[in-house]
Parts: C-alpha cells; sequence; structure tokens
C-alpha cells in the first residue's frame, strides 16, 4: 500500500510581510482563518511562528496559546506544530511555547549561515530545547539544514535526547545553507535511511521558487511536503499565491501526479508516533 503524504503548512513565519504578499497571515485571527482553509485542502500539520500586530517576530507564548487553541478549535485532529526558531527570540524564550504541549515542535540542532546572518544554535540550547520536548511530550521534528544536522540527531536519538525515530525535514534553498540540489537531495534521502530505517519518515522544505521542485521531489521520493507562505510567497514567476490554502492545492495535485494518497490527521498522527486527540 502507498504510504500517505503528510502535507504541512507553514503559514506565515518570521519574515514575509503583506507588504510581500497581502495574503500573509499576521495576526491570530488571520493564522487561524488561513489555517482552517489550508486544513480544508488537505494539510495535516500547521507549522506556527507568531507575530505582533506590527508584523514584527515574537516568541510570546500568550500569542501562542491563542494560535493553538484557535487551531484546535477550528481544525479538528490537525497536528499542532511550533517553531522554536532563532528568528523569533533568543535564549530560552525560543523555548517559552513548549509547556502549552504542542504536538510537536522544530528544532534545530546545529548552527548554520543564513543570507544575511548566522543561524546560531548553540549545543546547550539544544540540549535545552531538546530535553523540554521530552518533557512535555513534545515531537520534534529536525529541521537539517545542513548534513551534520542529521547526523546529530541520530547522536541525540542514540543519547536518549529525542524519544522514538527522529522526523527529519531537510531545508534546502536557503542562501549560503543547503543548495536545492538534486543530487544532495538524494543523498540526504539514502542518509536518513540508513540512519534511521527505511521506514522513516522525512520530510522536505524548498525556500522560494524551490519549493515546488522539493515538493515534486519528496512526493515522488515517497516522503512528505511542506508548503506555505512562510516559505514562498508566489505561484509562479507573474503570480502571488493568493492563500496557504492554494499552496497546499498545488502540493495535492503532486500528490495526485505520483498517486500518494493525502494523509488525514489521523493518518499523519499514526506515522509520526503522536498522541491521538479526544474524539
Amino acid at each position: 500500500m502507498t504510504q500517505p503524504c503528510i502535507i504541512c503548512v507553514a503559514i506565515t513565519g518570521s519574515v514575509p510581510q503583506k507588504s510581500d504578499n497581502p495574503a500573509v497571515p499576521i495576526t491570530v485571527p488571520e493564522q487561524v482563518e488561513s489555517t482552517h482553509a489550508a486544513y480544508e485542502a488537505g494539510a495535516a500539520i500547521a507549522h506556527c511562528h507568531v507575530r505582533n500586530d506590527d508584523g514584527s517576530t515574537t516568541s510570546d507564548p500568550e500569542k501562542f496559546a491563542r494560535l493553538k487553541e484557535g487551531i484546535e478549535a477550528h481544525c479538528p485532529g490537525m497536528i499542532v506544530q511550533l517553531s522554536t526558531g532563532g528568528r523569533s527570540g533568543a535564549g530560552k524564550a525560543r523555548g517559552g511555547m513548549l509547556p502549552l504541549r504542542p504536538d510537536m515542535a522544530s528544532l534545530s540542532v546545529g548552527s548554520n549561515n543564513f543570507p544575511t546572518r548566522v543561524y546560531e544554535n548553540p549545543p546547550d540550547l539544544v540540549d535545552w530545547l531538546a530535553s523540554e520536548m521530552l518533557r512535555y511530550d513534545v515531537k520534534p521534528e529536525i529541521e537539517a539544514f545542513d548534513l551534520s544536522h542529521i547526523l546529530r540527531a541520530r547522536q541525540m536519538a542514540d543519547a536518549g535526547q529525542l524519544a522514538g525515530t527522529p522526523y527529519v525535514q531537510f531545508v534546502m534553498g536557503v542562501k549560503n545553507a543547503m543548495p536545492a540540489d538534486r543530487e544532495v537531495f538524494d543523498f540526504y534521502v539514502k542518509t536518513v535511511h540508513r540512519l534511521f530505517g527505511t521506514d522513516a519518515p522525512w520530510c522536505a522544505a524548498g525556500i522560494g521558487r524551490h519549493q515546488i521542485e522539493l515538493n515534486d521531489w519528496a512526493i515522488a521520493a515517497g516522503g512528505h511536503a511542506r508548503t506555505g507562505l512562510e516559505d514562498n510567497v508566489r505561484l509562479d514567476r507573474e503570480r502571488l499565491a493568493p492563500s496557504n490554502a492554494a499552496l497546499v492545492e498545488r502540493t495535492v495535485e503532486i500528490c495526485q501526479k505520483y498517486d500518494r494518497p493525502v494523509a488525514s490527521c489521523a493518518e499523519a498522527r499514526r506515522i509520526l508516533g503522536l498522541r491521538k486527540v479526544a474524539s
């Protein structure tokens, strides 16, 4: 039986603004509405950041709590994945939302270059974030911007710092980091299979114009896919994406192209080994 494809929608991120695309949701009500439409289109995971009303980024746990509550109310069963990324805060403030016990949280296990800065993930902070995820039963999604990050995830799993099989996401196309290169992509898939087993779930995310490219590669190779306005604000060179849902719909079409069924929220929870939600 063909493995269903989990679609993650990254709804807003920390960088895109309404000046880039008016569809970028900023406030919590806008994000809940945008997530609901993406959920209806087929997304099983919502990757979440929060913003101040002026569009600036924040790690405010109260805003995360309101967003989580809204998604759970309007998108029953959807997997809520909160970001602990470094653009939204510094130090342990990056994990201030973990006591909310979301289903998942992003975990960057190493540092790398971004377009204009170093994305710092020092070992002591990575270890602390991982310990908080264990404490609150939050499954990490390993954000792999570099080969070393996949290897580090294996080391952390062996040391008992990660529960279960790590879920690794390749992030490709960030300037100065991992390129969107097919040979590199294929090597990363082989590395995950070697380190975690051929049945281990994995995901890929492409930035900007590489989003559709990575969606296609991942779905064809049996992985899972991330889309959304956080990573890409356009449908193509000429057209802005009208919504997160439109990007999810495009990903669903790629699933159909490769005869991959789209995972329901319940199927996604099973594949990722997440706790069930109360019916």
